[in-house]
């Protein structure tokens, strides 16, 4: 699950490099305004891949989810100070 979103991840901010480069290296010799449009498109790409890639998963273990381990539970409660 992890190794998805990281793929996901890198593939969105490797997509927003590219409209980067795309745009100010080939597409503003015929049109400045569509490369503007698509440094704004580049623009938003980040913020959506922390969130895609920092979502929880089914499977994922949250933080606060008990381990399984009881020793290692009641350690953690312990610190917690749950208990």
């Amino acid at each position: 699950m992890y190794a998805r979103r990281r793929h996901v991840y890198f593939a969105m901010m490797g997509t927003c490099v590219v409209l980067f480069v795309l745009a100010w290296s080939v597409v503003r010799l015929w049109s400045v305004p569509a490369a503007v449009v698509m440094c704004l498109v580049a623009m938003v790409i980040p913020p959506i891949a922390a969130i895609m890639a920092n979502r929880r998963g089914p499977d994922d273990r949250w933080w606060d989810d008990p381990s399984g381990d009881p020793q290692s539970d009641k350690w953690w409660d312990e610190l917690d100070g749950k208990k």
